[in-house]
C-alpha cells in the first residue's frame, strides 16, 4: 500500500512546486493570451505559462486530498489582550473536504465568543468593494451576519499604537471564499474592529 501524504506535507509540496513555476521550471507551453497566433507571438506569455502550471498542479493536489481523504485543516491560534483563541482553519491552497466544513462549523461559536470578547470596547467596520471601502457598524448586524454564515476565521493586525482584529464569517468551500470566487455557493463577509478613532487598514 502506498503512502497517502498528510496535511503538512501536501503544503510542503505546493510551496515548492509554486517556487519552481515561479522560476520558470515548470511551463504550460500550450497556454496563449488571445489565442491568435499572430498577437500572441507579440505577446509575452511565460507569466501566464508559469501561473497555469501551478493552477493544474494545485487542481492534481485538490483531486488528491478528495481521493485520499486528506484534511485540508491546519490549527491557527490567535492572542489578543491577554486572551487565546486555538480554532481550526483551511491552508489557503487546499480545499476543505465534508467533514473539515462540519470541524469550521464546530469551531465558529468559540471563534465568535473570542471576537466578542477582546472587541468589546472596539469599532467595528463591514468591508465591501473588495476591501477597498468599509462601513460602520455594530454588534447587532455582526450577529444578524453571522445567523447565515457556517464557519469563520480570524486575523490581526497589530503594532504599538495599532490593532486591528478581522472576523471572517464565511460559508461553502472557504478556498472559494477567500477570493470571491465562487458565490453564491461560497463566500464570506469581513468584519473589522479597530480601537475607537481608527479607521482600517487590513
Amino acid at each position: 500500500m502506498s503512502k497517502v501524504y498528510t496535511t503538512e506535507e501536501l503544503i510542503q509540496i505546493l510551496a515548492a512546486e509554486r517556487q519552481a513555476c515561479l522560476k520558470g521550471e515548470r511551463l504550460k507551453l500550450e497556454v496563449t493570451v488571445s489565442g491568435n497566433p499572430i498577437i500572441d507571438q507579440f505577446i509575452r506569455t511565460d507569466g501566464l505559462q508559469k501561473f497555469t502550471a501551478y493552477q493544474d498542479f494545485k487542481a492534481a493536489i485538490h483531486d488528491y486530498q478528495r481521493e485520499n481523504h486528506v484534511s485540508g485543516i491546519i490549527w491557527h491560534e490567535v492572542n489578543v489582550k491577554g486572551k487565546t483563541v486555538h480554532y481550526p482553519k483551511i491552508d489557503s491552497e487546499l480545499i476543505a473536504l465534508n467533514q473539515d466544513l462540519e470541524i469550521l462549523q464546530s469551531a465558529k461559536d468559540s471563534i465568535l465568543q473570542f471576537w466578542y470578547e477582546v472587541t468589546s470596547d472596539m469599532d467595528l467596520y463591514l468591508s465591501f468593494n473588495n476591501s477597498k471601502q468599509h462601513e460602520r457598524i455594530h454588534k447587532i448586524d455582526v450577529e444578524r451576519i453571522a445567523q447565515r454564515t457556517e464557519w469563520a476565521s480570524l486575523w490581526k493586525w497589530e503594532n504599538s499604537n495599532f490593532l486591528e482584529i478581522i472576523l471572517q464569517l464565511g460559508w461553502g468551500q472557504p478556498q472559494e471564499a477567500y477570493y470571491k470566487r465562487g458565490r453564491p455557493h461560497s463566500g464570506s463577509e469581513y468584519i473589522h474592529a479597530v480601537n475607537p478613532g481608527n479607521h482600517p487598514i487590513g
